[in-house]
């Protein structure tokens, strides 16, 4: 049995839908085991700052639906904190501030940068830790869906609906730019359900000739609009073949330079490829990029659900000294994954997936040959 008599939580990264109801998930499921929960606020910078709050089930009560994080985030990391204008290690600190304050497990809510960084305090200090898999990319390591995904994806899929009436309208193509930096599946999922007619993905490099081969064939067929869904992160064949090209992506998701070595203006990816089209078609390119707006608002049910089932998960595993792992999905059950196994690596689209054969066996173009 554990003898865990004190949890820290904490959310890091950026915000989503669910954090909250993440938060209420793991709170009233260890305070019901008579386990006390100090909130870490603003991520791992709270936690090297001490600021902290004792959580008790009234302070989490009434906070399921809101979007947004009740303890705030930020995306600093422990030993590659800004400190007075000074990059510092200040691993040492967290690790005293969470003994000082008796904590004896360190649950963090985040993506894969989380991960990561909980794995890096527990392999320096000893301090116990579970996490849980947030992010609207849906490419955290060893589980099938990450909460926040499904919430975002519903608010992707509504503006592309929203997209088709006025592109139909006026018989224009519309761009629409999709979070997703290294991974493609939530630009591909609300492209399948929203009825995009080209899908773009940074899993499959895209042949700006295959797409404007795409548009053209279909207006030939009297079809007189087009949706794009674009990943920020998809980069064409000749950026990706590019010399290093990975390492001079920004986070926007753009190269620096051309093939000949030329400085790129740093220009939105949806923005650059409906200039591309329209001055090599002369089709109306209209483009709409929803930003954060698909990380804001109040999280599904099926987030709400999921957030509670994980973060009832994260309290079972603390009550039996389970740590050091991620509470993940796998098919209807949640199951303990070693930490190990997750921090660091990033869930990609797998070029034979099912959400890919279904978006090629419907006729989505999605910017290359694959059949």
């Amino acid at each position: 049995m554990s003898t865990t008599r004190c949890i820290g939580i904490l959310t890091a990264g950026g915000d989503c839908p669910g954090l909250n109801a993440a938060i209420r998930g793991v709170a009233k499921s260890v305070l019901s085991r008579g386990i006390k929960v100090i909130g870490i606020q603003d991520g791992f910078r709270g936690l090297v700052e001490n600021r902290m709050v004792a959580l008790e089930d009234k302070d989490v009560s009434g906070i399921l639906t809101h979007g947004g994080t009740y303890l705030g985030s930020s995306r600093d990391k422990p030993h590659k904190m800004n400190m007075g204008g000074k990059t510092m290690d200040m691993t040492a600190v967290a690790l005293d501030n969470l003994k000082r304050n008796h904590i004896d497990c360190l649950v963090c809510l985040g993506g894969n940068g989380t991960q990561k960084n909980a794995m890096r305090l527990h392999t320096a200090g000893g301090i116990d830790v579970v996490t849980l898999p947030k992010t609207i990319d849906n490419d955290v390591a060893e589980t099938d869906i990450t909460f926040g995904f499904d919430s975002a994806m519903t608010i992707a899929t509504e503006a592309i609906d929203r997209l088709h009436t006025t592109a139909t309208s006026h018989h224009r193509v519309i761009v629409c730019e999709v979070m997703g930096h290294s991974a493609g599946w939530l630009a591909l999922g609300a492209g399948i359900a929203g009825g995009a007619d080209v899908i773009l993905i940074p899993e499959i490099p895209y042949d700006i000739e295959i797409v404007l081969r795409h548009l053209r064939e279909r207006r030939q067929n009297h079809k007189r609009f087009s949706i794009i869904a674009v990943a920020e992160g998809a980069c064409s064949k000749e950026e990706t073949a590019a010399p290093s090209a990975k390492s001079r992506k920004k986070k926007d998701g753009q190269v620096r330079m051309t093939t000949d070595g030329q400085l790129l203006v740093q220009e939105p990816k949806a923005s650059r490829l409906a200039r591309e089209i329209q001055q090599t078609s002369g089709i109306e390119v209209r483009v709409t990029s929803l930003g954060h707006v698909q990380r804001g608002g109040s999280p599904t049910p099926t987030d709400r659900l999921l957030c509670t089932r994980l973060g009832a998960k994260a309290g079972e595993a603390i009550a039996a000294g389970n740590f050091n792992l991620m509470i993940a999905v796998r098919g209807e059950e949640c199951v303990t994954i070693p930490l190990e196994r997750v921090a660091g690596i990033t869930k990609c689209i797998p070029p034979e997936h099912q959400w890919i054969q279904t978006a090629v066996s419907i006729g989505t173009c999605l910017g290359d040959t694959i059949k």
